[in-house]
């Protein structure tokens, strides 16, 4: 792994508020630099990268590419320590449902709806696309960046599509909406989280305490 210059750089092509992402991570950096940036010199020279988002994969997808940052992304994603959170989780698979895009294809596999006709709880109830609000995360197998956060922790999810990887051995959490879906993925220097762990209180800063110590 490069070791940059100490900077922690959040990814910013323009889609979402990345004001709350900026600010746990501040607070866990122990005095580590964290810069937003659409520089992709910025994201080159960091130490390591956030690539986060919310919005239309279309949309992200193009916005990515029309500030020029598609190449230091995918750099980034193969020699730092790599955190994707939210639709920066689904923009590594290769495509995906929503517009029918291709993603950046570091990941093999697809991004797809939730199906209507499987939303359903088990007490019957339909359940609500976007999956929005406090879901259990499993462990599927132990990762640096679970250290003292419990298997079954909760963690804020807001999102109509999931990932579904070609490998399973890239599978790091799973959680259940109508149906059982990957939420977390991880490999070599690489780890995404479907949910918003900036949102996730203090699980969710563990993750991100974890991430910044993270030597993979």
């Amino acid at each position: 792994m490069s070791s940059g210059n100490g900077k922690i750089a959040v990814i910013d092509y323009g889609m979402g508020n990345l004001r709350s992402v900026w600010q746990a991570l501040v607070h866990v950096a122990e005095g580590k630099e964290v810069v937003v940036t659409a520089d992709p010199a910025v994201v080159a020279a960091a130490e390591r990268v956030v690539f986060p988002g919310q919005g239309a994969m279309p949309d992200c997808m193009a916005e990515l590419d029309a500030r020029g940052l598609r190449p230091a992304v995918l750099q980034a994603a193969k020699d730092k320590p790599f955190l994707g959170i939210c639709i920066g989780l689904q923009m590594l698979f290769e495509h995906s449902e929503e517009g029918d895009v291709p993603g950046l294809g570091v990941f093999a596999g697809q991004v797809r709806r939730f199906p209507a006709e499987q939303m359903v709880a088990a007490d019957g109830s339909r359940l609500k696309v976007p999956h929005m609000g406090w879901n259990q995360v499993r462990h599927t197998r132990p990762h640096a960046l679970w250290d003292g956060i419990e298997d079954g922790a909760r963690f804020y999810f807001v999102h109509s599509y999931y990932v579904t990887p070609e490998d399973p051995a890239v599978v790091a959490g799973t959680a259940d909406y109508g149906i059982p879906f990957t939420c977390a993925v991880a490999r070599d220097n690489i780890f995404a989280i479907q949910s918003h762990p900036e949102k996730s209180a203090r699980d969710g800063l563990a993750l991100l305490r974890n991430f910044i110590r993270w030597q993979p």
